[in-house]
């Protein structure tokens, strides 16, 4: 199971990276949450998870890990690398990482933000 964990250089763990992506990132919004992020120069992104209005911890820890394993498997959702906030607030219904992944695609590809998406033969598209 290890072998498939997030590392520590992935995520955002410091409070003084978090202000920084929230005082000088870009925001997107979607459906009861948001993406901030700034660039980095990493060579992929690092996530930060951010949940405000879930009072029961056991519904803020499934958000979290829902989150986290669409990151596992889509660490490079977005271009240029990026540290990326995920805020989320009250409301949030998406149950699967498959669902996250719908919703963050059409957003940022409505947004123009840099996605990646696919195409129907596999390949994958930037979208600037």
């Amino acid at each position: 199971m290890k072998d498939h964990a997030l590392s520590k250089a992935m995520l955002l763990l410091k409070p003084w990276q978090y202000r920084l992506v929230y005082g000088q990132g870009k925001r997107v919004r979607g459906q009861n949450f948001s993406l901030i992020y700034l660039p980095n120069n990493t060579t992929g992104n690092r996530l930060g998870i951010s949940i405000h209005g879930v009072r029961q911890a056991v519904q803020r820890n499934r958000i979290k890990r829902v989150i986290r394993e669409f990151f596992r498997h889509n660490p490079r959702f977005i271009e240029p690398f990026s540290d990326v906030v995920f805020a989320v607030r009250p409301g949030f219904s998406f149950g699967n990482p498959q669902e996250i992944e719908t919703a963050v695609r059409a957003l940022l590809v409505r947004r123009k933000v840099g996605a990646k998406t696919t195409d129907p033969d596999g390949e994958a598209l930037k979208v600037s």
